[in-house]
């Protein structure tokens, strides 16, 4: 079984614009789902979505930023499981921005998936691309606001 999801994308916006939306609490919770994320190696964190019954999955996801360099690296750890401190998921999130002529290349690695883990794989390789194209939304519709003004 492959156990990490990678993919990168291409944005128009500046390191800067894309990091805040991989930063910003309030603009996370556009994208992806609330949180109480704070851009601070060690901060732990959750993420809150609805209950997963079919993957085994309470809605809580328990972080931890490991790794922040600003405008180019975030890292996180991303926990989950059934409840009740059962963890059954337990991966790395890293998130890779790099200069990209006038925008940004942005990678994710999530890694640390096991083969029980497959039907989560899946879901999070879909989700992870979906997600994304609501943060492309969300940085077009800031950056035709701005110049519309």
């Amino acid at each position: 079984m492959q156990n990490t999801i990678k993919n990168e994308w291409i944005y128009d916006q500046s390191p800067k614009e894309v990091w805040e939306y991989l930063t910003r609490a309030e603009l996370i919770a556009l994208w992806l789902m609330p949180n109480d994320f704070k851009p601070i190696p060690g901060h732990e964190f959750q993420f809150r979505s609805k209950p997963i019954p079919s993957l085994d999955l309470d809605g809580i996801f328990h972080c931890e930023v490991i790794e922040i360099v600003p405008y180019q690296k975030l890292t996180y750890s991303w926990k989950g499981g059934s409840g009740n401190g059962v963890i059954t998921l337990d991966t790395v999130v890293e998130w890779t921005l790099e200069k990209h002529g006038n925008g940004t290349k942005l990678l994710l690695k999530n890694s640390g998936f096991t083969d029980s883990n497959l039907p989560i794989f899946t879901a999070m390789s879909s989700g992870w691309a979906q997600n994304i194209q609501k943060m492309i939304k969300y940085l077009n519709e800031k950056n035709n606001a701005s110049t519309s003004v």
